[in-house]
């Protein structure tokens, strides 16, 4: 992937959790799966960002997802993006790859978030795994902020951590 899409900026992170988020991450994830591809899909000049159900009221983010075991990377990060905003894309920038080390206070988890730029091809905003995600979006940078101040503002330790991936590819884009 770095040989195609170009080597990416490399941060790391230890972020703090309650307990009970480290537990919901873990109960995520299935065949020694420790990461997420995030993307920000170029439409135009704004993005297509994501909710999911128990968002507080007016967040969205860019969306992210796994590979499947046994599943081409750039397979995985398309078929997510259909599933998360029902958009077909082509990777065009490998930005961004963070390590982070999610710490609760008797547990840990350590974590890669692996960040590309995308380009809208084809369809309709509108999410095919609406058990997951409850709308997608198109959103200008003007209206990121907001986003990552209700992140910031629920006390969750996750929320904290797509606040600060946010403002990291925001500043690669």
């Amino acid at each position: 992937m770095e040989r195609r899409f170009g080597m990416p900026d490399r941060l790391s992170k230890i972020q703090p959790l309650a307990q009970s988020e480290l537990d919901f991450i873990k109960s995520t994830v299935s065949g020694g799966r420790a990461h997420d591809i995030t993307l920000f899909i170029a439409k135009g000049d704004s993005f297509i960002f994501i909710a999911k159900p128990f968002y507080p009221p007016g967040l969205f983010r860019a969306p992210s997802g796994g590979v499947h075991p046994n599943e081409d990377f750039e397979t995985g990060a398309k078929r997510e993006a259909r599933e998360e905003t029902g958009v077909e894309i082509e990777l065009e920038k490998y930005i961004l790859r963070i390590e982070v080390h999610f710490q609760a206070p008797d547990d840990y988890f350590d974590w890669t978030t692996y960040i590309y730029t995308a380009r809208y091809l084809s369809g309709e905003i509108d999410p095919q795994d609406k058990r997951e995600i409850s709308a997608a979006k198109l959103v200008g940078l003007d209206e990121v902020p907001k986003f990552k101040e209700i992140m910031r503002s629920t006390g969750r330790g996750g929320f904290a951590y797509r606040a600060f991936l946010t403002d990291e590819a925001i500043k690669r884009l």
